[in-house]
């Protein structure tokens, strides 16, 4: 058995996978373990787990795939800082410490880490948009396809896009640094008072609160976009290539005015500024689409880096009909490259064959985190005290927590392995009735304890997916928006369209009020039998009880909180906030039931606003 341990880390979202003869074991990121959002360090605890699951120790890694060449990204940061002179400095001072001391030899680092490691292990090293191209394609369900990534930026290249064949994976063009999509979206994201590498998400959401007021004086001074998808930044408005900062002066007078300070309270402004970026990202995606298209000829696209979150953009492109079908990897950020750069070494380097069969991709619904056993749970559970119901099987579990959605009732839902990827898939989330009028406000306000205008998505059987929306294809990784359809719609009144902004907000706008964004979308996942059938039975039965296939699904956390990972995380998250029921398993805990939670810390204090 071969062995390749995947590391991802030092700027954002570091993740450890675990690949063995080829088979996807485990993957997770480190922030599931050390508590800290979007954690940077190096991935040890993720490493330690997905050794574990692979039942080795790391004296049985034979390959170490690691996702960026250092060297090539050192080189990068070097230039930049020169072409800066004297602003550059604030950055060589920042930056250099952390580079001499880890960050460039990686492999020394890596040794010095895990110890236990074997002399003659061998180490693959791949650019940064050979991963996301690796973690596209290899666990995608072609045997050939296109690939595009958009991300940030890698050591220099900052988009991509190319052909992959069987093992072959081939980058055909790139768009390199300072010229980037992804910098453009955080630019704005900074300036809307959201926190760069964090915050981006929340700038789509908040964008069907707006008008695409400032489209065109994005287009006429900060990006020149062409036809074929290839762009140029005018860089006289931005700092990040030398600086410290995203945006400038320059570009704070060109959109009227200062940056919204973090939790200060939003303006039409900024929502009209986050339909603007998203215009532009979408018009951007669906032109380097058509543009793959004609020089590949491919009938099938794969989607990575973290530009790939930005779900609107991908439902876009999907419903523009381009290509056939489009399969974007679930951790599509920095994470999921552990993973693509662990498949590459197996597939390309190492010169394996690859089996698919056109319809079923590799990576089992993402469920590639920790599980735990009943006599785990019922441990953990022993610590606070805390009395329970046990039933038979997690399925039945499943169709006891449909009745409790049904009755109006919020139930966190820890289920088997944990997902990896920033997105709740039914194994940590927090699940409510998508047709309450106040389930947003109350999960938002009450649960959550983040900003009232973000939406929720819908898990929904597979096979009533078209019922329900504007799609007719497999979503299992909420990676796709589409709309609701119009006959669940509601005929809104003059005086409800004449609404503007977050007046928008609690307006019913359909038969499932409480999944139907601000502008008639949903971000979709769908749900089978195959990866998680007791999540696709609760789905099953509250059909069966309210004639909707449909639930609210979102992360089983509180803001600036990572999606708890431990049946002891479950439960704190469970008692901090309003959720009325507990499901671990096939355990049920109600609230109401539960002794007060002893001696518990300023919880709200723990984790740093995202």
């Amino acid at each position: 058995m071969t062995n390749i341990l995947g590391i991802s880390c030092f700027y954002h979202d570091s993740a450890a996978a675990l690949v063995q003869d080829g088979k996807i074991v485990a993957a997770a990121q480190e922030e599931r373990f050390t508590r800290k959002k979007h954690d940077p360090g190096f991935p040890t605890l993720a490493a330690e787990y997905v050794l574990q699951e692979g039942g080795i120790t790391a004296a049985d890694v034979d390959i170490i795939a690691f996702y960026d060449k250092p060297m090539l990204k050192f080189e990068r940061l070097l230039e930049s800082i020169l072409d800066g002179i004297p602003g550059g400095l604030p950055v060589w001072l920042t930056a250099i410490p952390s580079w001499l001391d880890h960050k460039l030899n990686v492999r020394g680092t890596i040794k010095d880490r895990i110890p236990e490691l074997k002399k003659d292990v061998r180490f693959c090293f791949l650019q940064h948009h050979e991963s996301h191209a690796a973690a596209a394609f290899y666990p995608s369900p072609f045997e050939r396809a296109a690939f595009l990534t958009l991300d940030g930026v890698g050591e220099w290249t900052t988009t991509s896009w190319g052909t992959a064949n069987g093992t072959d994976v081939q980058i055909r063009q790139e768009i390199h640094f300072p010229h980037s999509l992804g910098l453009l979206y955080s630019a704005f994201t900074a300036y809307t008072g959201f926190k760069v590498n964090s915050g981006e998400y929340k700038v789509m959401g908040l964008a069907p609160y707006g008008e695409p007021e400032f489209v065109q004086k994005i287009y006429d001074h900060i990006i020149d976009l062409r036809d074929d998808g290839s762009f140029r930044m005018n860089m006289d408005y931005f700092d990040y290539s030398n600086g410290l900062r995203m945006a400038n002066e320059k570009f704070f007078e060109l959109f009227g005015g200062p940056p919204r300070k973090p939790e200060a309270r939003l303006s039409q402004r900024e929502m009209n500024l986050a339909r603007s970026v998203q215009v532009v990202i979408e018009e951007a995606i669906l032109k380097l689409g058509r543009h793959i298209k004609k020089e590949s000829d491919e009938k099938n696209l794969c989607l990575a880096g973290g530009v790939a979150l930005n779900c609107v953009a991908n439902g876009i492109l999907h419903r523009s009909g381009i290509f056939d079908k489009i399969w974007v990897q679930p951790a599509a950020g920095d994470a999921g490259s552990a993973l693509g750069s662990a498949l590459f070494a197996h597939y390309k380097w190492n010169g394996n064959e690859r089996k698919v069969d056109g319809v079923n991709d590799l990576q089992k619904g993402s469920y590639l985190g920790p599980g735990y056993t009943a006599d785990e749970i019922k441990a953990a559970l022993s610590e606070f005290k805390a009395p329970y119901t046990e039933v038979s099987t997690k399925i039945d579990a499943g169709k006891k927590a449909a009745q409790y959605i049904a009755d109006g009732k919020v139930v966190g839902w820890f289920s088997g392995r944990m997902e990896f990827g920033p997105r709740a898939l039914g194994a940590r989330s927090i699940l409510g009735d998508p047709r309450s009028e106040s389930m947003q406000s109350t999960m938002n306000l009450k649960i959550k304890f983040r900003e009232s205008f973000r939406p929720f998505a819908p898990s929904c059987l597979r096979e009533d997916v078209n019922e329900y929306f504007e799609h007719d294809d497999e979503s299992p990784y909420m990676l796709m928006v589409a709309p609701v359809r119009e006959k669940l719609r509601r005929k809104m009144t003059e005086a409800e369209q004449a609404l503007f902004g977050i007046e928008k907000l609690n307006i019913k706008r359909s038969e499932l009020p409480a999944i139907t964004h601000v502008d008639y979308s949903a971000r979709i996942q769908t749900v089978t039998p195959d990866n998680n059938p007791a999540y696709y039975e609760l789905i099953k039965e509250f059909k069966r009880l309210s004639g909707f296939g449909v639930v609210i699904n979102t992360s089983f956390n509180v803001r600036g909180e990572p999606i708890v990972r431990t049946p002891q995380e479950a439960y704190l998250c469970f008692m901090r906030t309003h959720m009325d029921v507990l499901v671990l398993d096939n355990i049920i805990l109600e609230k109401e039931q539960q002794p007060k939670l002893a001696g518990d810390s300023d919880w709200q204090q723990e984790f740093e606003l995202d």
